[in-house]
């Protein structure tokens, strides 16, 4: 996954996942400005190898499959809180990785399975499909992702250093799935959804029987130059309160659909003047366009982060 996706494929990726899931809404489109750091995500690497936390990979039964999941442990005297992380449209990537690691400094045993175990060539997960990630997550059967966040759940509860606990997080696509998880795990504490919609019927509409299955409290993480995502809250908000389930979301201005990983990465280079006004002035405007993207998902991903711990915090 080093090669550069063009904002054209992933419209027509999103276009695919929407097609090919039990729940229409689990669909997400990405703005230019999201876009621009995922495929050089050295920053994200960088700061996972200076980390002291004990991380490593682990294989997770669900059957005759074998889920290959990333998990960090916190440096903590007491048994923690276990926090189940689901990965972008993209697959496994290093930022899920560095945001697993995050998750932990902050106390929580934290774990990131890649759903994409055993869909690539030699039963490889999402480093070994390249450009076929797209395909593999449109084609990944409901069920299975659902018996998948299960099994994690299940290996992580368990853990001698866990208190059993557990609480879902996800992220862009992953954002629906933590939404759609919560209708699918009664004994999960929480849900986490960043820039995804709610679970949705075949019409397009919430899936009120769904929203109806939900124990825990939904909190919503969006993004305020994100239309098509933002167009769903209300309708969310309005089948919620319904179903009389608990729901906080918040819009955070300014930011772009993928603010949390657009948040973290390096602030935008002032581009060096070449003496040519034209190609100077397109340079510059590009450079003033980046730069406000950044300073909007990066205000949104701290305050978002100080929100989140905060509610880590009181389950």
């Amino acid at each position: 996954m080093k090669k550069l996706v063009s904002v054209f494929t992933l419209l027509l990726l999103c276009a695919a996942i929407a097609r090919s899931q039990d729940m229409p809404g689990h669909h997400h489109m990405t703005s230019t400005a999201d876009t621009g750091e995922f495929e050089n995500q050295d920053w994200a690497k960088q700061r996972l190898a200076k980390s002291s936390r004990h991380q490593e990979w682990v294989k997770v039964k669900n059957g005759n499959r074998e889920v290959s999941s990333f998990i960090v442990y916190p440096e903590v005297k007491n048994k923690a809180t276990a926090v189940v992380v689901i990965h972008e449209i993209f697959g496994m990537s290093e930022w899920v990785q560095s945001l697993t690691d995050q998750l932990a400094e902050a106390g929580y045993i934290a774990i990131a399975p890649d759903l994409l175990s055993g869909m690539g060539p030699n039963g490889g997960g999402t480093s070994s499909l390249g450009d076929g990630v797209g395909k593999a997550i449109r084609d990944l059967p409901p069920d299975q992702i659902t018996a998948d966040l299960n099994a994690v759940a299940d290996y992580v509860s368990k853990l001698p250093a866990a208190n059993g606990k557990v609480v879902v997080t996800g992220y862009c696509w992953g954002g629906g799935q933590s939404f759609r998880f919560a209708t699918n795990r009664p004994s999960v504490k929480a849900a986490f959804v960043f820039y995804g919609p709610a679970p949705a019927s075949a019409d397009g509409t919430v899936d009120k029987t769904a929203i109806a299955k939900i124990t825990a409290p939904v909190y919503g993480f969006y993004a305020g130059n994100d239309a098509r995502i933002d167009a769903t809250i209300p309708k969310t908000i309005e089948a919620m309160k319904e179903a009389n389930k608990p729901y906080d979301p918040v819009t955070y201005d300014g930011a772009g659909h993928g603010f949390m990983r657009a948040g973290e990465a390096p602030e935008p280079t002032k581009p060096t003047m070449s003496g040519n006004k034209e190609t100077d002035d397109a340079a510059m405007a590009k450079y003033q366009k980046d730069l406000e993207a950044f300073k909007g998902n990066k205000k949104a991903r701290d305050e978002a982060w100080v929100r989140w711990k905060k509610i880590l915090a009181g389950i």
